[in-house]
């Protein structure tokens, strides 16, 4: 059995930056197994599934160790290949049924914007912990349903940031989100998650759906412009919009290619 396989370069404008995943469009869902093995072999950060029979079009998302519910960059990296490769040009928008429930992907100019549900994140009164983490305490420490958010001071901290990612790894939840004000975008961030696999990922769209309520509201504003800053980088665009938020990236396609199973 042959099946197709893309990578893309997503979040960025350019090649061998933002967050590279496999896409792999499928007439019917592979089994468990077998996507994880494809997902271990990849060895990326996600490769995404997408059962192109079905509508909506059911996506997964898989680590090189496990499965996970959400994940931004990989819908992104999805979304472009569907609309360049699959779909109608005329169409702009796509619907995903997946584990976090329906997702929208719509084309806005050059870019594509996720519709994704907003996690609002809740204080944590212990933040000390977070020092032998990432070496810095923070001036807050919040938890959304996936991951912590410790937010800091400024751009630089969170540049010097020294992850520990063992003790990371312990944490009770799937990761680490770190994030301050920007000096020239709204807000920067890395994030860390040594239990999925992926000791910091490049560009993470879903740990987004946390920090975009939290700074839109610190910042009285809908619309804010993120840099995750990691050694690859990566921009998103983002918009609150009550119980969902968007964000929007520009993405390039890397390879094209084939899987012999």
């Amino acid at each position: 059995m042959n099946l197709p396989i893309y990578q893309v370069d997503a979040f960025t404008s350019k090649l061998f930056s933002g967050n590279p995943a496999a896409v792999l469009p499928l007439n019917e869902e592979l089994p468990e197994q077998v996507m994880q093995s494809i997902a271990n072999e990849n060895n990326l950060s996600e490769t995404a599934f997408i059962d192109i029979s079905t509508e909506p079009f059911n996506i997964r998302w898989f680590t090189p160790t496990t499965e996970v519910d959400l994940c931004g960059h990989a819908t992104l990296a999805s979304a472009k290949i569907l609309f360049e490769k699959y779909l109608d040009e005329h169409i702009d928008q796509i619907t995903f049924d997946s584990k976090s429930g329906e997702l929208k992907a719509v084309k806005k100019d050059d870019l594509i914007f996720l519709d994704f549900p907003v996690d609002h994140p809740k204080k944590v009164k212990d933040k000390e912990f977070i020092l032998d983490l990432l070496g810095y305490e923070p001036q807050l420490l919040l938890k959304g349903r996936d991951d912590y958010l410790a937010i800091f001071q400024t751009e630089k901290i969170i540049r010097e940031l020294k992850p520990n990612f063992i003790e990371i790894s312990k944490v009770d939840s799937r990761g680490l989100i770190a994030s301050a004000p920007g000096d020239s975008v709204d807000f920067v961030s890395r994030c860390f998650f040594p239990q999925t696999g992926v000791n910091e990922d490049p560009v993470t769209g879903s740990a987004h759906t946390t920090m975009i309520p939290y700074w839109s509201q610190i910042l009285s504003k809908d619309t804010l412009l993120a840099h995750q800053l990691s050694k690859r980088g990566g921009v998103l665009h983002c918009e609150n919009n009550d119980q969902r938020v968007k964000i929007g990236g520009d993405s390039l396609i890397y390879f094209i290619g084939e899987i012999s199973l």
